[in-house]
């Protein structure tokens, strides 16, 4: 089921199937969410609970037993519960159940608030712990932005530019792995990182942890037009593309959590990132979209 918010002449749209927001139109109706193409990528925001990215043969063991997950979790094909609803904002819910229990052995409350507000979108994700143990999860999001916006540009006329100078090297996949001995050059005391289609076909996914900027824009290097992304809160932003497509859109990928990373144990809390949330207690994290 799809429901539709609106602020103003901002329309948004969001669908109970993983709790995602789907689309989002400026005031002239321009859509800047990648809208999906099966011959290349289906996806356009999808929520990654309770992993980031791939396990190691698809396998985790929580408290020494093993269970088999699917890269990036289980949510995003779930249905959602809508538990509340206004003009620019709907609240949905997921819970446990049979099914979520055979691949993730806990309790627990996953509640996703959207807003539409004026000049862009929040999505805040409270994970509540329900159960009498602690809950570990990761969190993130996934969201493909279109790029280029406007027929006649090229992905190439884009640019992301970061709050501050970073120098940072980027972790790069291999197997759906990372380590953190395997890195490209990513950023040299610079804020602006070029986009070319040859980075992506090369490298699949750049991952940056320790950043110090808390947002970053995409945006056409003349005319200012696109998003900024203020991930606050997540101490890991992704950037992809589908490799060899040259498809018009571009992934930022704020995350808390990680692929497999060589050398970690085979406990799920042994992840990079994992939270562990005490019995009663909840987290909430969330991030901002600016259109521009």
């Amino acid at each position: 089921m799809h429901l539709t918010l609106q602020h103003g002449a901002y329309r948004a749209q969001v669908d109970t199937m993983g709790g995602e927001l789907i689309s989002c139109r400026d005031g002239q109706g321009l859509e800047y969410i990648w809208q999906g193409d099966a011959a290349v990528w289906p996806g356009r925001n999808p929520l990654l609970f309770p992993i980031v990215g791939a396990l190691a043969d698809a396998t985790v063991c929580f408290a020494g037993r093993a269970y088999h997950m699917q890269r990036h979790g289980f949510a995003r094909r779930q249905e959602f519960a809508v538990t509340g609803r206004g003009e620019n904002w709907a609240e949905l819910e997921l819970r446990d159940s049979p099914e979520t229990r055979a691949a993730y052995p806990y309790p627990f409350r996953l509640r996703v608030r959207q807003t539409l507000g004026e000049g862009g979108f929040t999505t805040a994700v409270t994970v509540e712990n329900p159960g009498p143990a602690e809950l570990p999860f990761c969190l993130g999001a996934h969201t493909g932005f279109r790029c280029p916006l406007l027929p006649g540009e090229r992905f190439e006329d884009y640019e992301l530019v970061f709050a501050q100078p970073e120098t940072c090297p980027a972790l790069i996949p291999k197997g759906g792995r990372l380590d953190r001995g395997r890195t490209a050059p990513g950023l040299e005391n610079a804020r602006v990182l070029p986009l070319r289609y040859e980075t992506f076909d090369a490298l699949d996914t750049l991952v940056f942890e320790g950043l110090r900027s808390r947002s970053v824009t995409l945006r056409h290097r003349t005319a200012g037009r696109g998003v900024r992304v203020d991930f606050s809160g997540f101490p890991v932003l992704a950037l992809w593309t589908m490799p060899d497509k040259h498809a018009p859109y571009l992934c930022i990928e704020p995350w808390h959590g990680c692929p497999h990373m060589e050398g970690e144990g085979t406990e799920f809390t042994d992840k990079a990132y994992c939270i562990r949330l005490a019995p009663g207690a909840a987290r909430t994290l969330s991030y901002r979209v600016a259109l521009l």
